[in-house]
């Protein structure tokens, strides 16, 4: 077998780890996030055989660099087939403009695809060395439902999902709080950005340290590494021989972008990837200016899981272009922000302009968006409308919509009139009890919930 891959923190004070020990470990000791020492590269001539291939075959070729020499090719096939045993589709809007739906998978949500796959790689690495973890993540909206449902009943985890409670929809909690096992959930009167510290600040306890503590959050690399995969099915798929594609991504805590910059790094031919916002502007206003500043408390949008006020998976981005950030959000070493320009750019939707591009979308093309989708899609028009002059018409471009619409529909309805039909992961969702916990925001509190519940 190949030497494994490295990684190391982004905060650059912790030794450097295998991939399937920074899975198991989650977030580094030093509070930094786990990233390649070397990004693997994929030929050109090999991203234009995928366009014969299905979707596991993609995953195969695009993650086996990132695993080599960590797990047999055999064992790496059957956790792929096991993952992805849905639909992809890239659905044309007008000309070659695509809306590429990852909503089909068991809770609807793009966080499956990463989910069901890590899920079962950490079950593997678990058994093998005979271990077992609590993994505590935080959600603000989709993450839990995924994260929980791709871990429920595995022998090797239990989970532990915080959410803030009055910023998620009905059916994103029940996705959660129906489950039960080894599926523990809270909800906080706080923010994400507040669900996220109490989890990062157990990881760094050194009381905690005999839980085995992990992360299913895209602060996990192992969450980001399956996210790659869709942007080269896309492209493959989409394109013609030679040309670049244009993404456009609806972005909250990062991790679903950073999915697509690392393709893009490991030879994706990309024009430019649009990072779509929604109110907490704070990344666009700091690729506009170049300063850096979070926003505290995030603001409340109706695409409710993007209501992140620091990015975790900034400080990714960040190393990526050569710059150090920290958890705190503090930049000690300045990206080459002119490179990032070049790549990447940025804006953020307002919630009146998300629900007027749900309505437009519906009325001109029958394309149903819920509100991260639409996000994205807005972010595309806008940037073809400021660049009509720079773009041929029949410029290839994708947006991708992240969650099904029936998990938003008193949104959809009102818009739209449209009550969108439930599919099958969500049937009979409703009428199921619920298993929660209240906890306060506070980590003393936190912690004792922890040490009643789960044994040193």
């Amino acid at each position: 077998m190949n030497k494994p891959l490295q990684f190391y923190s982004t905060n650059l004070k912790a030794g450097t780890l295998s991939f399937h020990e920074a899975l198991l470990q989650g977030q580094a000791p030093d509070k930094g996030l786990y990233m390649p020492v070397s990004i693997p590269l994929i030929p050109i001539e090999a991203i234009r055989e995928f366009r014969q291939m299905e979707y596991p075959e993609i995953a195969y070729h695009v993650t086996k660099p990132w695993l080599a020499g960590e797990i047999p090719d055999k064992d790496l096939k059957a956790i792929i087939n096991d993952s992805y045993d849905y639909e992809i589709p890239l659905e044309q809007v007008f000309e070659r403009k695509y809306v590429m739906r990852l909503d089909r998978g068991p809770t609807a949500s793009f966080k499956d695809f990463a989910a069901r796959m890590m899920g079962r790689l950490m079950q593997y690495y678990l058994k093998a060395e005979n271990r077992r973890l609590l993994i505590l993540t935080a959600t603000s909206g989709d993450t839990g439902s995924a994260v929980a449902n791709a871990f429920y009943g595995l022998d090797d985890i239990d989970i532990v999902v915080l959410f803030p409670r009055d910023e998620v929809t009905d059916r994103q909690r029940k996705q959660m709080t129906t489950l039960g096992k080894n599926v523990k959930v809270l909800a906080l009167d706080a923010k994400f950005d507040d669900c996220q510290a109490l989890v990062k600040r157990a990881f760094a306890d050194p009381e905690l340290a005999s839980f085995h503590l992990s992360s299913a959050n895209s602060i996990n690399i192992g969450r980001l590494v399956p996210q790659i995969v869709y942007y080269f099915y896309a492209y493959a798929k989409l394109s013609r021989p030679g040309e670049q594609i244009i993404f456009s991504v609806p972005s909250g805590n990062f991790g679903d972008m950073m999915g697509g910059v690392l393709a893009m790094k490991m030879g994706l031919p990309v024009r430019k990837f649009i990072i779509a916002t929604n109110e907490n502007d704070e990344f666009p206003n700091y690729l506009f200016s170049g300063t850096y500043e979070k926003l505290e408390p995030s603001r409340n949008c109706i695409s409710s899981a993007m209501n992140v006020g620091h990015p975790s998976n900034l400080a990714r981005l960040l190393a990526l272009y050569g710059g150090v950030m920290d958890e705190k959000g503090i930049i000690h070493h300045a990206s080459d922000i002119e490179q990032m320009r070049k790549e990447l750019w940025a804006v953020s939707i307002t919630d009146e302009e998300t629900r007027r591009t749900i309505k437009e979308a519906w009325n001109t093309w029958k394309l149903l968006l819920e509100p991260h989708g639409s996000v994205g899609w807005a972010g595309l028009l806008r940037y073809l409308q400021e660049h009509e002059k720079q773009l041929a018409g029949d410029q290839l471009c994708v947006s991708l919509e992240t969650a099904h619409p029936a998990k938003f529909p008193e949104e959809i309805q009102k818009i739209t009139g449209i009550n969108p039909p439930l599919p099958k992961s969500l049937q009979g969702i409703d009428a199921k009890p619920e298993y929660l916990d209240d906890i306060k925001n506070n980590y003393a509190d936190f912690k004792t919930w922890l040490k009643s519940k789960f044994k040193l």
